[in-house]
């Protein structure tokens, strides 16, 4: 079952997703681009047609629409309909990605947070994963957190006994998240006690990504924590993305949700990687 958006990313309007347009009116050519994208991305795949009647619009209209959508990054076009899932090239919208895996994440994140000690300083990365983890980061005293993630930013800020540092830079709508080379200068003038990151598709022990600027920050965040800590959910093993981030040795630890396959877990501890595995069922739902 999905759940629901959370506050920090909610699409502006996602009041009438499964019904029918809440007027008769036409909409405005931006109104109904937000609405195809907030249908796309709570439905994870739609057909072209389907969408030509639910907005009552022509085919061709909807193709232009998707196209727009397209290179917004929203979503990625396929063959008769546009999808939000992830691919060797294209990462799914951050508020797509919120809302997959949360019993995966939730463990992950609990089995993260016993690693964090008052007095630290803790990096997170862009990561749904990462947000998941900032949930439960109210409960330490004397915390620092460095963050690119506007989401984790917005998340804490509320938590004054929280001490927020913003990595900023070129603001991506896509990730709700700071990248470039301000960001990336930000992070090397830091050293952290832990880093807590996460990647899009696991294959062969290596971790990839599909944003060569993601990349960049993520290994800058590598290069500045004394221990890094991949957090990663079973669903992104045996994927692959067009940019390698890191070898699964590189990290100090990996956690990943129980539900990973043992014959993938076993050729990991055979690689010398260290690994923990989440319990779903610890997650609190």
């Amino acid at each position: 079952m999905q759940e629901d958006y959370p506050s920090s990313i909610k699409p502006k309007s996602v009041e009438d997703l499964n019904g029918s347009p809440t007027s008769d009116a036409p909409f405005s050519r931006t109104v109904r681009q937000e609405r195809i994208a907030e249908y796309v991305l709570q439905h994870s795949s739609v057909r072209v047609q389907e969408l030509a009647t639910k907005f009552n619009v022509s085919v061709m209209t909807i193709h232009r629409d998707l196209e727009d959508l397209k290179r917004q990054g929203v979503l990625r076009k396929v063959r008769g309909g546009a999808t939000a899932q992830p691919s060797s090239l294209f990462e799914s919208d951050i508020r797509y990605r919120a809302t997959i895996t949360p019993r995966e994440k939730a463990a992950i994140a609990r089995s993260a947070s016993r690693l964090v000690e008052p007095g630290q300083a803790v990096m997170l990365d862009d990561s749904t994963t990462s947000l998941a983890l900032a949930k439960l980061l109210p409960a330490f005293e004397y915390l620092t957190v460095i963050t690119n993630s506007l989401s984790v930013l917005r998340e804490l800020s509320p938590h004054k006994h929280v001490h927020l540092v913003a990595l900023g830079g070129d603001y991506l709508p896509h990730y709700d998240a700071f990248a470039g080379i301000l960001c990336e200068q930000a992070i090397t003038s830091l050293r952290v006690n832990l880093l807590f990151t996460s990647t899009s598709a696991v294959l062969n022990l290596m971790a990839y990504h599909q944003e060569q600027g993601i990349i960049q920050v993520k290994r800058a965040m590598i290069n500045s924590a004394e221990r890094s800590i991949l957090l990663v959910d079973s669903t992104k093993f045996g994927r692959s993305a067009l940019h390698q981030l890191a070898r699964l040795q590189d990290f100090d630890l990996v956690i990943v949700d129980d539900r990973l396959a043992s014959p993938t877990l076993q050729e990991m501890r055979n690689a010398g990687i260290n690994v923990e595995l989440a319990t779903v069922a610890d997650s609190g739902f």
